[in-house]
């Protein structure tokens, strides 16, 4: 069986995606990300492929949407309507990093929400967390929300400077592992990510 992991955040602009690309690069897998919404300033995929995964290793979205939206305003918009039964997982041969969009309720289709297809996977999610200010209350927001609904927590993951209260709340009162943190990195290409990532996590080295 595949090594699959879901990486949500707490919000958008969070560095997601930052976290998703080290995350592939250091399993050697793949990456999905089932909807981009938004195509003008470059795509998700296109980042992670800048930040050192193959992009023989980037797998196609199953929607590619125009809009930076919310997903099923985006697809509106384009006279779509996303259908959950091509969201399922691919198949691979080897790890999968798979990367939502936004936070954990945002809608995908109808009264669909992210978080309702991470139960339906039952792949563990690790939530990504900025470490600034306003974080214990999204944090602990988004991780009730996936236990609601049985959604199977990995741990957390922060990005930022470091908040070492903040970060030790987060963990206690979410009863969630803390996999490390990821210091925002200037310039972040593939050759600073691959050593910052390795140091603050490395158990998936």
């Amino acid at each position: 069986m595949s090594r699959i992991f879901v990486v949500t955040g707490t919000d958008t602009g969070v560095g997601k995606t930052v976290f998703a690309a080290g995350l592939a690069a250091a399993l050697c897998g793949f990456y999905w990300k089932p909807v981009q919404a938004g195509t003008e300033d470059g795509t998700d995929a296109a980042t992670v492929a800048a930040l050192g995964v193959a992009p023989e290793r980037i797998l196609p979205e199953a929607y590619r949407l125009a809009t930076p939206c919310s997903p099923h305003r985006a697809a509106a918009i384009d006279g779509l309507t996303i259908d959950p039964a091509r969201l399922a997982l691919p198949e691979v041969s080897g790890a999968l990093v798979v990367e939502g969009a936004g936070g954990v309720l945002v809608p995908l289709a109808g009264e669909l929400l992210y978080a309702d297809l991470f139960a339906h996977w039952r792949a563990p999610v690790i939530l990504v967390a900025r470490t600034a200010l306003g974080t214990i209350n999204h944090s602990l927001l988004s991780l009730e929300a996936l236990r609601i609904r049985g959604v199977p927590v990995h741990g957390i993951a922060f990005v930022g400077d470091p908040e070492p209260e903040s970060e030790a709340t987060i963990a206690e009162l979410g009863c969630v592992r803390r996999l490390g943190r990821l210091p925002r990195l200037d310039p972040l290409d593939a050759a600073s990510l691959a050593p910052a990532f390795a140091d603050a996590f490395p158990d998936f080295a």
